[in-house]
């Protein structure tokens, strides 16, 4: 037993807002199907006990075909809900037993008092109660107009056969008001609540549609961005390649130079790549929370932001501040996804040494955030773990579990000292350059093996005049260039990124590796 009622805790929290709401609404109005059921319909029945063997009969079925109907009446609410907001028609065979019990229920009530089993004031209430199961899914598939007419003509038939079995005065009036009142109460109750959920799910339908085109705009943007930024480049390199298979062909020694500026203009197509992904993916403190602020109150969640100091955040490194928005980023996620918040604090706080985040929630129950988690964007998995591998990268920690009183909290711990740059902070590495190579973006030498003006040589294993063998270049599968290492006349060894003089007799300062921004995804 106690095991269904944590499954039933588990699915009522499993269920979005909307969800509940449409669930709450529906069973409402199943519910009053049977709370008239057991007062209205149940208890002037008891006036037949002490009227003789034919009325307790009569009464007995009445009851019995009351019940039916109402069984019948609460399976026909939801798809006829479903009917009203246009999710899906209503077959109208579904109506024709409870018609057909309608008109049973109404030849038992004229029987009963027929035959004398309802006193003058028991019968206005139970007449008032036997069209009310059938009224309640009929007023969603009708128009509330005909579902009037439909109303008036049946009270208007009913009144008239009871008046033919002899009721007359004061009852037979009070018959006709209450019938009366109870189609109005069913139609104030049954349409409103059919237009606000209809309203609703239109809404939330709309807030999806919005949220798709959201996403489409946005690769168009990423696809624009990337054809503006690719398109003429590869141009040039295609225009280029076929200028120098020409020259080559006929011999000329410039197809060389030209193959050296195909090569440079790829690797600059490959840094622009690059800026447009990080730009695209990048994560800014100041801006996260105040998305965050703004997408956890549209949910109906209060939150709360303390030390955050206006759009510096809180003047931590640009790293720091990076890797604390995604740390913003995923929570705000998880805060959405898992429980049922009502409120979320997000407390910034900065030490000597380190900065503090902490995320806090209510409304945790049972859910586990380290379960589902939103996408990171890339870099070390998705959700809280890829968190931690970001952290992790500047040397801090991330730490997330329950804080008691039904609340969750998440804290994230990074030094003002970070060892390295957070994902998507763009570095450019400074290094010597050989006179007469291309420089690449972000560092890199372009290699091609031609013997520039100046007396050095690009990457390639050429020989400058000086006789100094300068390093050849190698591509790891992940698309960076290595390096390997030469030897100088001197018996110094010269690393990549620099070319040796002749007369050296020290070993050439190495260029920096690639910064962490600089090396492909697959190799983060």
């Amino acid at each position: 037993m106690i095991g269904r009622v944590r499954g039933w805790r588990r699915g009522w929290h499993e269920r979005s807002k909307l969800q509940r709401i449409d669930l709450y609404t529906r069973a409402t109005l199943c519910s009053l199907v049977w709370l008239f059921l057991l007062t209205w319909g149940f208890l002037p029945l008891g006036t037949a006990l002490d009227r003789g063997a034919w009325a307790v009969a009569i009464g007995a079925a009445l009851f019995a075909v009351n019940v039916a109907q109402s069984v019948l009446s609460t399976v026909n609410v939801r798809p006829a809900f479903d009917h009203y907001r246009g999710a899906e028609p209503f077959p109208r065979r579904r109506l024709r037993l409870p018609a057909v019990l309608l008109v049973a229920l109404s030849g038992l009530l004229i029987a009963l008092v027929a035959v004398d089993g309802l006193d003058d004031q028991a019968l206005p209430v139970l007449a008032m109660d036997v069209p009310v199961a059938f009224a309640i899914p009929y007023a969603l598939l009708v128009p509330a107009r005909r579902f009037l007419l439909h109303a008036a003509a049946y009270i208007a038939a009913l009144v008239a056969l009871l008046a033919a079995f002899g009721q007359a005065g004061t009852p037979l009036l009070g018959t006709a008001l209450t019938m009366a009142l109870a189609a109005v109460l069913v139609l104030g109750s049954v349409r409103p609540s059919g237009w606000s959920l209809s309203v609703m799910w239109q809404a939330e339908e709309a807030r999806d549609m919005q949220a798709r085109l959201a996403v489409a705009e946005e690769r168009l943007r990423f696809g624009r961005d990337m054809h503006d930024v690719l398109g003429r480049n590869l141009s040039v390199i295609a225009l280029k390649s076929e200028l120098a298979v020409e020259l080559a062909q006929r011999g000329n020694p410039a197809a060389v130079d030209q193959m050296v500026e195909v090569q440079r203009i790829a690797r600059a197509s490959q840094q622009e790549v690059r800026d447009v992904v990080r730009g695209y993916r990048e994560a800014d403190l100041p801006t996260e929370l105040m998305g965050a602020r703004g997408v956890l109150q549209a949910a109906g969640i209060s939150v709360t932001v303390e030390g955050a100091d206006g759009p510096a955040g809180i003047g931590a490194p640009a790293a720091v501040q990076a890797a604390l928005g995604w740390v913003v980023r995923e929570t705000a996620t998880n805060v959405l996804r898992h429980g049922d918040p009502r409120h979320c604090s997000i407390r910034l706080a900065r030490t000597r040494d380190a900065v503090v985040l902490e995320v806090e929630n209510d409304g945790a129950g049972t859910a586990d955030p380290l379960d589902g988690g939103g996408d990171s964007g890339g870099g070390g998995g998705s959700g809280l773990a890829g968190l931690r591998e970001r952290l992790g990268a500047l040397g801090g920690t991330l730490t997330a579990a329950p804080a008691g009183d039904d609340l969750f909290r998440v804290t994230a711990t990074v030094p003002l000292t970070a060892s390295g740059p957070a994902p998507g902070v763009p570095t450019t590495p400074a290094g010597p350059t050989a006179p007469g190579e291309h420089p690449a973006p972000g560092g890199n030498t372009a290699a091609g093996g031609n013997t520039n003006p100046g007396g050095s040589t690009t990457p390639g294993g050429t020989t400058t005049p000086g006789g100094t063998t300068t390093p050849s270049e190698s591509t790891t599968p992940g698309g960076t260039t290595t390096p390997s290492e030469s030897t100088t006349p001197g018996g110094t060894t010269a690393p990549s990124g620099s070319t040796a003089p002749a007369s050296a007799g020290r070993a050439a300062p190495s260029a920096p590796s690639p910064a962490p921004s600089d090396l492909p995804e697959e190799q983060r």
